[in-house]
């Protein structure tokens, strides 16, 4: 059996791993030592034929336990909380604008944006721009949405309208009169352009107001610019990082007030954005719970991403690794006896928020006492 003898000068001390970026243990060669001129006799704890490894020393020492469960990798970012979408509400009407809403407010589907000529211009749901007035007997992907948003209103029932129909019935007809009717416009069935503006959300925060207030409502124009309701964490995430992130990775949100809140990743950017020497791409982040977010727009905000995680295996504190004069890593273990050893670990995944490393050996077993450094 061979036995090395390793003599430390004062003040040195057992070295454990350094962790380099990313979250990994740096790739490095360190000879173990303990403190005042104590010696250490260390039996190679790669050779097949050790069996034990002791271990003396006076460096100031505590103790953990080996653990079964679940770890996960994670990623930390810096990212923004706000509100999802940015959409550009274009005029289409003629006429003086004599309405506007405030900046901040919140509209829903079905009602009144702005007013032209006194006449009210009203918010419906859709993603595809109308060009054209829309009345019986047309068809088309603006009539699509101008039925769903009709059945979602509940001015007609799915029996009357198939929302996914692009055809314009004389049951849009009638929904279409009971619409203008609520809203105060002359109840004529048609949908003249210019008397709705489609934007694809439900409900629309406004957060710009372009037009003025007595001005001219030129067609064409951009009136204003509103977000949908529903809260978003985005993050500026370096490129070279798009691949550890997926869709549906778990995150934790760090608020400005100190809490934190569940969230999902909902999207990752495909083209990447250089400025200042820095590609990123936009990483998108549904909040689990949006009320817990409140109502702050463009605040910073701090996200733990799960990129990987590994079920019902061992592990031990990070600090818990010694590194080797002979390479790899060791944990000490204490015997029920008092008696220490080394066992040998080979690492796997790490949990930087749990401070804790996924470990394999022969000998290792949970609820083992295992030496770390004291705290």
């Amino acid at each position: 059996m061979s036995v090395t003898q390793i003599s430390v000068k004062d003040g040195e001390k057992i070295r454990r791993p350094r962790r380099g970026p990313g979250g990994r243990v740096a790739a490095i060669v360190v000879a173990i030592a303990v403190a005042a001129g104590v010696g250490i006799v260390v039996t190679d704890p790669f050779d097949a034929s050790a069996k034990d490894t002791s271990v003396t020393g006076t460096a100031p020492t505590g103790l953990a336990q080996v653990s079964r469960g679940t770890l996960s990798a994670r990623t930390l970012e810096n990212g923004k909380l706000g509100y999802a979408g940015d959409y550009q509400v274009v005029n289409k009407a003629s006429g003086t604008v004599t309405k506007l809403p405030a900046t901040g407010q919140v509209v829903g589907q079905g009602k009144v944006l702005y007013r032209v000529d006194g006449k009210p211009v009203i918010l419906l749901s859709g993603a595809v721009p109308v060009y054209r007035d829309l009345s019986w007997g047309m068809r088309g992907a603006e009539v699509r949405q101008l039925n769903a948003a009709l059945v979602a209103l509940r001015y007609a029932t799915k029996d009357e309208i198939d929302p996914a129909s692009d055809y314009f019935s004389w049951q849009t007809y009638y929904a279409l009169r009971k619409l203008q009717d609520v809203v105060g416009l002359e109840e004529t069935g048609d949908l003249p352009l210019g008397q709705a503006v489609f934007v694809p959300a439900e409900q629309i925060r406004v957060t710009k107001v372009n037009a003025v207030r007595g001005a001219l409502a030129a067609a064409g124009s951009v009136v204003l610019h509103a977000s949908s309701t529903a809260r978003q964490v985005t993050v500026a995430l370096n490129a070279n990082q798009q691949s550890d992130i997926e869709v549906g990775d778990k995150v934790t949100i760090s608020l400005p007030t100190g809490k934190t809140t569940p969230g999902m990743v909902s999207s990752v950017g495909k083209v990447a954005t250089t400025e200042e020497d820095s590609t990123t791409v936009e990483v998108r982040i549904r909040p689990s719970r949006p009320r817990d977010t409140g109502t702050l727009d463009q605040a910073p905000v701090q996200v733990s991403i799960v990129t990987d995680t590994v079920k019902d295996v061992l592990s031990v504190p990070v600090n818990a690794l010694l590194a080797l004069a002979g390479g790899g890593y060791a944990v000490e273990v204490v015997e029920a006896g008092g008696a220490h050893r080394l066992i040998p670990v080979k690492t796997g995944l790490f949990d930087d928020s749990a401070g804790m490393v996924e470990v394999t050996g022969d000998g290792l077993a949970v609820d083992q006492s295992i030496v770390v450094p004291a705290s």
